[in-house]
């Protein structure tokens, strides 16, 4: 009987807990109304649209409208701003990139800030990208910081 009660407590205690994980199966195939994601398989692709799919707004699209971010990433310091464009063009890179394969990983939001620049994520392996690209291309400093009660990765790099 120990087991079953060491088994429910497992059960409860979830160790990723994201909001916009979509809980329930979806129907194969689903496109999402938005961004054209087609659920298929078990993960959302990019796909021709098929006819007759369901549809149901994808976990990026749910977190672009409801302007809650899991990733962030913040630039700053004087390089950045002396090669401005070479750095965007890095991060849009890095972004088409990983969106090719993975339709959920999305920027949201980019913004200048007093010091340099704040990019908004709908995923957390986006803003680790763009961080270890920039420091690849730049060095600089780079810092990580795993907020697991809340599911986000905040990224930091200075130069």
């Amino acid at each position: 009987m120990a087991t079953v009660g060491a088994r429910l407590n497992r059960l409860v205690e979830e160790k990723e807990h994201d909001t916009y994980r979509i809980k329930e199966k979806l129907s194969e195939p689903t496109v999402c109304p938005n961004c054209h994601a087609v659920y298929h398989k078990g993960h959302w692709q990019w796909l021709d649209i098929p006819d007759g799919a369901d549809k149901h707004k994808c976990p990026a699209c749910l977190r672009i409208e409801d302007n809650v971010p899991c990733g962030y990433v913040s630039i700053s310091g004087a390089f950045y701003k002396q090669h401005k464009e070479e750095i965007m063009g890095l991060i849009r890179n890095k972004e088409n990139r990983e969106k090719t394969g993975h339709p959920l990983n999305r920027i949201m939001n980019i913004s200048e800030t007093a010091d340099g620049l704040e990019i908004t994520t709908t995923d957390m392996h986006l803003p680790r990208d763009i961080g270890v690209a920039l420091e690849h291309a730049y060095d600089g400093e780079l810092d990580y910081h795993y907020e697991s009660e809340s599911n986000i990765l905040r990224v930091k790099w200075s130069r």
